[in-house]
């Protein structure tokens, strides 16, 4: 193309576009999240708007590095919708959900930073509220009770759930079976750790039918087992989960094991579910029900209780509504 005077600047603005056309192509960045609010009566009776299943945004992208290789990045922070304010204000960190960089190739997934151990980003499969409601999930109030992924996690206070300074591997899928591990190559002696923390987990899913195996080691030495398996059929779904978690010391001791259902009705998913926990000597029930009916593929509206009787307690329940939109 010829570029007369007149069209001189048009033509710059034309070839830096072609020429910056092909990095753009291999570039992508995203934002997206789940926003949540409802209003609930918890377990410990108090009426409350507020933050039902967790709030999250989150900034992601990758970049095509060439021969199959990207690389990747994922930024995520909770928030408390009803307030703004970041979850956990004030101990927990800003990119509290997660924090990470890393490299995607044919071999699998490597990242660096902070994340979810490969136990905890999986094991929400396995229960109806997806380890993620407040008022109706057994797997929230009994799963890994013992056993927090990092004890200094949160600026020196317990995460249950991810790992700082760690290193996070998940495998390409192979006959049906994916396997994530992660760990960290620090030791925090100075703070009372005396080892360091793994996590490990072997998943199997194929058609109707999925399965998990994991094993976690925190840095003060308290660990964690977990067994789940699902079968879906047609228009519902049955799950089981067993967790076991103890203490460095062997002192404390939690067996868990969680049965839950989903059941699509059109528009509308019923749950269940049910949880049984043997902590120590004592043995704590849960009972849930509860009801999601979609507006659209991105906005839900649903209903939740959940009933606890735990050793030496009253029993309690709690319930609530609310609606969560996901972008």
């Amino acid at each position: 193309m010829r570029c007369n005077s007149p069209r001189l600047l048009a033509c710059a603005v034309l070839g830096t576009l072609a020429a910056s056309a092909p990095a753009w192509a291999q570039s992508s960045l995203s934002i997206n999240g789940l926003l949540d609010a409802g209003i609930y009566r918890g377990f410990d009776g108090v009426n409350q708007l507020g933050t039902i299943q967790r709030s999250n945004v989150a900034i992601s992208g990758s970049e095509d590095l060439g021969g199959g290789l990207k690389a990747i990045f994922r930024l995520s922070t909770r928030l408390e919708l009803d307030t703004g304010e970041s979850e956990g204000a004030g101990f927990k960190p800003f990119w509290h959900d997660e924090s990470t960089v890393g490299l995607l190739g044919s071999w699998g997934t490597l990242r660096m930073g902070r994340a979810l151990t490969p136990m905890w980003a999986q094991d929400w499969k396995f229960d109806p509220w997806g380890n993620f409601n407040r008022i109706a999930s057994p797997a929230w109030y009994q799963w890994h009770y013992l056993s927090p992924s990092d004890p200094l996690g949160n600026n020196g206070t317990a995460e249950y759930g991810r790992l700082n300074n760690g290193i996070f591997y998940d495998s390409p899928k192979v006959a049906g079976f994916t396997l994530r591990l992660s760990s960290s190559p620090e030791r925090q002696r100075a703070l009372g750790a005396t080892e360091r923390p793994y996590s490990a987990a072997l998943e199997y899913e194929h058609q109707a039918v999925a399965a998990m195996a994991a094993v976690e080691r925190n840095s003060f030495g308290d660990r964690d087992t977990f067994l789940a398996g699902k079968y879906s059929f047609g228009s519902a779904a049955l799950m089981l989960a067993h967790d076991r978690s103890r203490s460095a010391d062997s002192s404390n001791k939690s067996r868990a094991t969680t049965l839950g259902g989903t059941y699509r009705l059109g528009q509308t998913t019923l749950k269940a579910g049910y949880g049984h926990q043997r902590l120590n000597r004592d043995t704590n029930r849960f009972v849930s029900v509860g009801a999601d009916y979609a507006l659209s593929k991105r906005t839900t509206l649903y209903a939740s209780l959940g009933h606890k009787r735990d050793a030496n307690l009253p029993s309690r329940t709690a319930f609530g509504v609310g609606m969560s939109h996901n972008f």
